[in-house]
């Protein structure tokens, strides 16, 4: 296998300049400001919003998990009021069908009483959707919401659709990008899971884990917290401009050359160096045992390249927010919790030892950064 070879610098220098990372900046900023306007979020925790918008202009998919009522819906809802898209929701349900996601073919009659296919679009044609409580669905449901996060797109009746495009008739054909939607091809699964110890959970199969760009955990709130949520959801209604909303001149064309500024990074060989390992550290494979002895006793899989991915895609998006033309070591650490604690999955010893993922991850991190000191 080839090594991994860092962007060219001066290609992303020639194409990123000062003027579009501080435009990317300050569009960052603004919509963060507009989502929090609904959200509260505990001090010392990871920031939900930030970490959800790094997500969204990688062009990732989002796994949150929290018990019921701690305003998933709302970060959601608020998110995709402040970028102008549409929203949908699927609430997953254990007889929850492929069709009521994805839509399905019905027969409708003519005015001269014959018969003609047309396609009725799911929730899935959106461009942020909400797949609330994914972890109770079937497996075949699962899958077809799979297809449309891997692929971006679905297949109903041997028909090849796009989810994020709309219609324009009932003729059951989709608006092109050109034709009729705008936000045509954005696209965003923000799906939400209970802890699997409630009843009539089960766990996210590896493969569609790994799918998801990061994972947020959302923690249970303390009594300060609590005593401001209340505060905050039953005292008088309030105004309008108190609530999040479009974020002033953001537009569908915006936020898709916002979301290709990233790429332009540049990736110091040094940085793409520290997430390979990263990575290799927390896979212990047969014949390879890993330098981090806690990885080789509680680690049943390690994360896969695209966790590698994730770590440097991550770390584009938070440099640009923090004005910087270059990743470095200290943002991929920054970014390797939501991006690495879904594909790194432990066995049964550390569930009886008490071990967690973040836990793993921590002892990496700071396993690498010694191991580059001494």
């Amino acid at each position: 296998m080839a090594a991994p070879t860092a962007a060219a610098p001066a290609e992303a220098a020639a194409r990123l300049d000062q003027a579009a990372i501080d435009r990317f900046a300050s569009r960052f900023a603004s919509i963060a400001a507009e989502v929090r306007k609904d959200i509260l979020s505990p001090e010392g925790e990871e920031d939900f919003v930030a970490e959800l918008l790094t997500a969204l202009f990688a062009r990732g998919h989002v796994l949150l998990e929290s018990r019921p009522g701690l305003g998933k819906t709302t970060l959601v809802r608020s998110l995709g009021a402040a970028l102008g898209l549409q929203f949908g929701r699927v609430q997953f349900t254990p007889d929850l069908m492929p069709a009521d996601i994805t839509g399905t073919t019905i027969l409708r009659t003519d005015e001269r009483g014959g018969l003609y296919p047309e396609f009725q679009p799911g929730p899935i044609f959106a461009n942020v959707l909400l797949a609330d409580e994914i972890n109770r669905a079937s497996p075949k449901t699962q899958a077809a919401l799979l297809e449309a996060m891997a692929e971006r797109q679905m297949t109903v009746a041997g028909t090849t659709y796009k989810p994020g495009q709309n219609y324009t008739d009932g003729s059951g054909d989709v608006a092109n990008a050109d034709t009729g939607s705008d936000a045509a091809g954005l696209f965003h699964v923000l799906a939400t899971q209970n802890p699997i110890e409630q009843e009539g959970t089960y766990p996210l199969p590896e493969a569609q884990l790994d799918r998801f760009f990061y994972k947020l955990v959302i923690p249970s709130p303390d009594d300060g917290l609590l005593a401001d949520i209340v505060t905050h959801t039953t005292g008088v209604q309030r105004e309008k401009s108190e609530t999040a909303q479009h974020v002033d001149g953001l537009s569908f064309e915006e936020l898709q050359g916002l979301q290709a500024l990233p790429p332009l990074v540049e990736t110091p060989q040094s940085a793409l160096n520290f997430a390979v390992q990263l990575c290799q550290v927390l896979n212990p494979v047969s014949g390879r045992p890993s330098a981090l002895a806690a990885a080789n006793e509680y680690v049943m899989y390690g994360p896969s390249p695209r966790g590698a991915q994730a770590l440097i895609l991550a770390a584009k998006v938070r440099a640009l927010v923090e004005g910087l033309p270059n990743i470095n070591a200290d943002l991929i650490a920054k970014v390797a919790g939501p991006a690495l604690r879904h594909r790194v999955i432990l066995n049964h010893r550390a569930a009886i030892d008490g071990m967690g993922s973040d836990s793993l991850i921590a002892a990496a991190i700071q396993h690498l950064r010694d191991a580059d000191q001494g």
